[in-house]
């Protein structure tokens, strides 16, 4: 079983799931809309929300390929909507005044530098998950990495996860597909297992770019321990994260529906004690169909079972069948072994 700390939580086997409520840029680079996130993202009960820190010229080319789910360029929807480093220090602040996490996602070498006093983790993105330079870089910190794995191969993971671990860095893997949104039948959420088995130094988590809650619930079942969401205040805002992110009454049912999951994924079979009382009636015991004289012998057709359970169980139904009665029983009746002579041998 593997565990790690972010911040005071722990997270991995026989922890709660950890939830991030990753408000990416859907701020527009305004910090009361930044800060109304975070208040929101305390109300619905997420661990932590999380933003990002971008220096678009120490992270792409001006002339990088649009991306096909917004349409602008991203480096210059970058230059004008990214917080600045002061606005993370100040959100930072005010995620500790209200009592949520803070987390950020660095974009570059650089980035990480400027917000390494400010976050107890890195998040990386599935953009930066194979920049095993930089990963190791960040990963000198010492502090824990969460890292996205969209858009990557087992082997690719595999080389990521070999140069972290074997430099004892804290791991969380999020399986994720880094379509935006993706369709339901690329999600192969039965990914989830096979990183458990195939990464066992590591935390797995889900990263979801799906515009619903659903899957998430699914990947809690399979075992991930971190589920990450992209939020916004509202979905008519444009921004290239609008299509993958839920509002924040959808981000309280998520919440609130994984820890029902959770809760739900106990492994044990045996009588609950709230249980008990239900037995008593819906169970069957086995009855007369007919008023039956003393002295008869049983036959199939003069018992059957109904409820309650409160009488002989159904179950040996077989062990009355030619045994002799030993009083009159009216019809429509429980029977019991009182009222029964045993006329072969069990």
């Amino acid at each position: 079983m593997i565990q790690i700390n972010i911040g005071e939580r722990k997270i991995g086997d026989n922890s709660p799931c950890f939830i991030i409520a990753e408000g990416c840029d859907n701020h527009l680079g305004n910090i009361n809309i930044a800060r109304e996130m975070v208040r929101e993202a305390k109300l619905a009960g997420a661990d932590a929300i999380k933003f990002q820190h971008h220096l678009p010229d120490e992270e792409m080319l001006p002339e990088a390929p649009m991306s096909d789910n917004f349409n602008e360029p991203l480096y210059e929807f970058l230059k004008k909507y990214s917080l600045s480093l002061e606005q993370h220090i100040e959100l930072k602040k005010y995620c500790d005044d209200v009592g949520i996490l803070y987390m950020c996602t660095p974009f570059s070498w650089k980035a990480a530098q400027q917000i390494n006093d400010l976050v107890p983790a890195f998040k990386i993105g599935s953009g930066e998950m194979t920049d095993i330079p930089s990963l190791v870089r960040i990963g000198n910190y010492g502090k824990p990495m969460v890292i996205s794995t969209g858009m990557s191969t087992f082997d690719e993971i595999d080389r990521t996860y070999q140069a972290l671990t074997r430099r004892n860095v804290p791991l969380v893997l999020m399986n994720c597909v880094s379509e935006y949104p993706p369709v339901y039948e690329d999600l192969n959420l039965g990914v989830i297992p096979e990183m458990i088995l195939r990464f066992p130094n590591a935390v797995i988590g889900h990263s979801d770019h799906t515009s619903d809650i659903y899957t998430c619930f699914a990947a809690v079942t399979l075992g991930a321990r971190l589920i990450e969401k992209h939020v916004i205040l509202d979905k008519n805002q444009a921004g290239p994260d609008q299509s993958v992110s839920i509002e924040f009454d959808e981000l309280a049912r998520l919440v609130d529906g994984v820890r029902k999951v959770e809760a739900s994924l106990g492994n044990k079979k045996f009588v609950h004690k709230r249980e008990k009382s239900v037995r008593t009636w819906a169970f069957r015991s086995i009855v007369t169909t007919r008023p039956i004289t003393k002295g008869t012998t049983i036959t199939q057709d003069d018992i059957w079972s109904k409820r309650p359970g409160t009488g002989i169980p159904s179950y040996q139904m077989d062990e009355l069948i030619g045994c002799r009665t030993t009083r009159d029983i009216p019809g429509n009746v429980t029977v019991s072994w009182a009222d029964l002579e045993r006329t072969k041998k069990l």
